[in-house]
């Protein structure tokens, strides 16, 4: 008999975030393993998942924290004085924090535990908003998966990550809290259970690995490749929010070495960089915009026409932090797994992605190693030269650690 699950997301977009794809992915395998499925989300907008009962979770606005939010943006606007910070080291959450946890807690008051085998919390970003509901309602957590997608507060990151946010103390404990509540902890990477469980034993104790999800590749099919997409040539992407971090200048820096170090390639290649990019600009427009075979896109593309060109891309990048290590698993990488194409790993070797990849992936360099980059470019570009239409990625391991299957098999354990 068909398990039934409740989840509570607070994004199912996929043109929103990172997160709304991964989570959207995430629910369609499940329902592809004929899990009997509920979704409670707090998009701010109406969702439609083929054959998926998914329900919006509108604002409350008839709670004290609503009134107390929109109390200080009047105030913050009048007196042009930002009180957010003051705030959240006071009570550790903003009152939009609080009120959409609230909202959440109330649309799930309706729904009876007894009619599901298990609930799970998906949340985005550092908001946490669904794991703070369910702490409001007890009577739910022996059936709990609370899903942790990265470190959490962020002053739990790695290097360089050097963040501490407002209201961090609280956060931790708040976290702490989630953590003992919770029956399970899911996490997209062993890498990231073992680096939570340095905080804290229970992290480890309760940890359950579910990895992000291949999304199903119908609805590329009804989209196009955009006009500065060359197919014919030796197409290098890298799709993805550049943060802070995620320094692109050494990949830049290699990409015209190895032009000039090989002139043929130079009016037959092109590397593509693809979605946010606010914190290297203007700096990095001025540098892309002189150098005819590089493109660089003004902010996100819509996600379809993203998955279209990574399909069709030569190689697809994954560009990390230049740190001692990496516990993340990128949101895209089981999308690059089915794209078939060769991934260009940027990143430090003790990373999620290189163990995936393997000890002896060749196509892989530190995300600051310019001689490394321009070694891997050149040895990939050849190889394309050579077969441009065997010149795939085809791992059926990774395949099959991203599939439905794997993951029914580890919730129909639990």
């Amino acid at each position: 008999m068909s398990k039934k699950i409740l989840i509570l997301a607070e994004t199912i977009d996929v043109n929103g975030s990172s997160a709304g794809k991964a989570r959207q992915a995430f629910i369609k395998s499940l329902k592809e393993q004929n899990f009997k499925l509920k979704i409670y989300h707090f998009s701010h907008k109406k969702i439609v998942i083929d054959n998926v009962h998914t329900i919006l979770v509108k604002e409350n606005k008839l709670d004290i924290n609503y009134f107390l939010s929109r109390s200080q943006r009047v105030f913050q606007r009048l007196t042009k004085t930002n009180i957010s910070k003051f705030l959240e080291n006071l009570f550790g959450f903003s009152f939009t924090f609080k009120n959409d946890a609230n909202s959440m807690a109330k649309a799930l008051k309706v729904e009876n535990t007894e009619d599901y085998d298990l609930i799970i919390t998906l949340s985005k970003g550092a908001s946490y908003r669904a794991h703070y509901t369910l702490l409001m309602l007890p009577q739910w957590q022996n059936k709990w998966l609370a899903y942790i997608h990265d470190p959490y507060p962020f002053h739990w990151y790695p290097s360089p990550y050097e963040w501490n946010e407002a209201g961090h103390l609280q956060k931790e404990k708040f976290f702490l809290e989630v953590a003992n509540s919770a029956k399970w902890l899911g996490y997209p990477s062993k890498s990231l259970s073992q680096w939570m469980g340095q905080f804290h034993d229970v992290f480890i104790e309760k940890a359950v690995i579910l990895p992000h999800q291949m999304p199903s590749s119908s609805l590329i099919k009804k989209t196009y490749l955009p006009n500065f997409f060359e197919k014919d040539k030796f197409t290098v992407l890298h799709a993805g929010n550049l943060l802070k971090q995620r320094n692109p200048f050494p990949l830049i820096e290699a990409w015209q070495i190895f032009l000039r170090n090989l002139p043929e390639a130079a009016n037959n290649s092109q590397l593509l960089l693809v979605g946010s990019s606010s914190y290297h600009q203007p700096k990095l427009s001025t540098t892309c915009n002189a150098i005819p075979s590089i493109y660089i896109s003004n902010g996100a593309m819509h996600y379809n026409q993203v998955r279209l060109m990574e399909t069709k891309a030569s190689a697809n990048i994954i560009l990390e932090a230049v740190s001692e290590i990496s516990p993340f698993l990128p949101a895209k990488f089981p999308n690059l797994v089915q794209a078939n194409r060769p991934i260009i790993h940027l990143g430090p070797k003790n990373s999620e992605s290189r163990s995936l990849l393997g000890e002896n992936y060749k196509y892989a360099a530190n995300a600051g190693d310019v001689q490394g980059i321009v070694s891997l470019l050149n040895i990939m570009y050849t190889e394309w030269k050579n077969s441009p239409f065997k010149f795939n990625l085809n791992r059926s391991d990774l395949e099959l650690y991203f599939s439905s299957l794997k993951m029914a098999h580890t919730i129909n354990d639990l």
